[in-house]
């Protein structure tokens, strides 16, 4: 599906977005004369060994490993699509990779930055300092501090913004709650809670819905986007964790970590459609989908591997598992279609 001529603006300085679509710019092929050349690869942080592990998708193979500061979490795209980030939670840094030759920056001082965004206008990255309750606001280029968001909540995590990109939704797993934040006046709107221990969030393509995993529940949240009131709870598996949409916008892909699975749930009718097991138990956690929309993959966080789906619903399912490490956890796949990035492994629109 093509991007519609009827766009519509949101946050000022955000770039004008499909109302009925948020994902219009992120399908198979979309990709950004930024990124056009970048080698395909998937980089895979381990906290247990503390090292950042590439793997390229064409061969399966492990073709680089480096040693990052203590336990990297995540690998982020940076909103203009020119860099990837190696959040290392406990040894307070961000870590820069150039996508193209591979190469580490210099690294940058920040306190526990357990997850990375950015506001949708590009002006502010967003250190989730989950272990602070906070979120940190820095200039995404000169990385000097522009303020913080003190949460009322425990175990910060994951989010996602609204479709005009005005506020975002944040999960907070210790404390069971979701937060809705005004993001150009860095201020709280109102506290939800459901109880569990709520996870990824991610939003549908006619941004009406927010689908928030619960690692304890076993299932999927479905949030009002505009009321922030409860709609329903889909179960898909144990330990339901990773939220990621299919590159032609009809499908979620869920990883339940708990059990080994991933649940394919169609966004239209809100029903599972099918799943897909890993044979002989696995802990599917954070990753990504292709660009060409044909693979999805997530880490094995408690298995030290890969695993890689085939996407394809006649004929789906896990078709490799790769080695590497002890605990990996937020790999990306890059790069990834998109006009620019949010965030996380590569929340893109």
């Amino acid at each position: 599906m093509a991007a519609s001529q009827g766009l519509k603006s949101g946050l000022p300085g955000m770039p004008p977005y499909d109302p009925k679509n948020v994902y219009a710019f992120t399908q198979a092929g979309m990709l950004s004369p930024t990124v056009r050349d970048f080698p395909e690869r998937v980089y895979v942080p381990d906290g247990k060994t503390n090292r950042l592990y590439v793997i390229d998708p064409k061969t399966y193979r492990v073709v680089a490993s480096d040693k990052m500061d203590a336990e990297p979490q995540h690998v982020v795209p940076s909103y203009d699509l020119k860099t990837l980030y190696v959040a290392n939670d406990v040894g307070n840094t961000l870590i820069p990779i150039d996508p193209q030759s591979g190469a580490l920056g210099k690294r940058i001082p920040v306190k526990d930055p357990y997850n990375l965004y950015f506001t949708p206008d590009g002006r502010s990255a967003i250190v989730v300092a989950e272990y602070q309750h906070r979120l940190d606001f820095f200039d995404p280029q000169t990385w000097q501090p522009q303020g913080s968001l003190g949460v009322p909540c425990k175990g910060i995590n994951h989010m996602d913004y609204s479709a005009d990109g005005r506020t975002l939704v944040a999960a907070c797993e210790f404390s069971g709650d979701l937060l809705k934040i005004d993001v150009a006046a860095r201020k709280v709107l109102d506290k939800l809670h459901l109880g569990g221990m709520p996870q990824d969030v991610k939003l549908s393509p006619d941004g009406r819905v927010f689908y928030v995993a619960d690692m304890d529940a076993g299932g999927v949240h479905l949030i009002d986007a505009e009321r922030f009131h409860p709609l329903g709870f889909i179960p898909t598996g144990k330990g339901a964790h990773g939220l990621y949409p299919s590159r032609d916008t009809r499908y979620l892909y869920i990883s339940n970590r708990g059990e080994g699975s991933v649940s394919v749930l169609e966004f239209a009718t809100r029903k599972l459609v099918t799943k897909w097991k890993i044979p002989g138990g696995g802990s599917p956690d954070m990753g990504g989908v292709s660009a060409d929309g044909r693979t999805l993959w997530l880490s094995g966080r408690y298995h030290g591997e890969v695993y890689v789906f085939d996407t394809d619903l006649q004929k789906g399912g896990l078709i490799r598992r790769i080695k590497v490490g002890k605990g990996p956890h937020g790999l990306a796949i890059y790069p990834q279609p998109g006009r620019y990035s949010l965030g996380h492994t590569g929340v893109m629109r």
